[in-house]
C-alpha cells in the first residue's frame, strides 16, 4: 500500500453559511490529494494525457463523520492498495488540525484511451512506478 498526505488550508470560500466545509469540496480535495499522490512519485496527470490516455472518475463516495472548518489545516491521506489494470482505485482519510477524523471517501478512475473513448488497461510507465510499493508494507511517499 501507498500513502501521501497532503495539507490544505480550508478557504472561507468553502464554507457553507454555518462555517463548515460545503460537503461538495471534499470532492476537489480528493483530487488534490491523487495529483500531489501521482506527482510525489514522478509523474503528473498532463505527462498521461500527452501519452493519449485520461482518467476521468466514474466513481465517487463520501462518509461524512464531522465538520470541516474555515481556517482548519486538513490533512488528506491518500491510499492506494492495489495495483491498477483498467482502474485505478484511491482510497481518502481527511483529518482536522486536532487529528480527528473528519472525512472518508473513495474515488475510482478509469483509463480511457482519447483516441477512441474507450476503456484501456493502465499503463507500463504508471504500474511500474507503482510495483516497488507493493511488497506487504505500507510505504509513505
Amino acid at each position: 500500500m501507498i500513502v501521501k498526505e497532503v495539507k490544505i488550508r480550508v478557504r472561507y470560500a468553502e464554507t457553507d453559511q454555518m462555517g463548515y466545509v460545503y460537503y461538495g469540496n471534499y470532492a476537489t480535495y480528493y483530487e488534490v490529494g491523487r495529483v500531489e499522490f501521482m506527482r510525489s512519485l514522478g509523474f503528473t496527470y498532463k505527462e498521461l494525457e500527452q501519452q493519449g490516455i485520461m482518467m476521468p472518475v466514474v466513481e465517487n463516495t463520501s462518509k461524512f463523520i464531522r465538520p470541516g472548518k474555515y481556517d482548519d489545516l486538513l490533512t488528506v491521506k491518500v491510499m492506494v492498495k492495489e495495483l491498477p489494470e483498467k482502474r485505478m482505485t484511491f482510497e481518502y482519510e481527511i483529518y482536522n488540525e486536532r487529528k480527528k477524523l473528519i472525512n472518508l471517501g473513495e474515488t475510482v478512475l478509469a483509463f480511457v484511451n482519447m483516441k477512441n473513448g474507450r476503456p484501456c488497461n493502465a499503463p507500463e510507465s504508471i504500474v511500474n512506478l507503482l510495483k516497488p510499493f507493493f511488497n506487504g508494507q505500507e510505504k509513505h511517499i
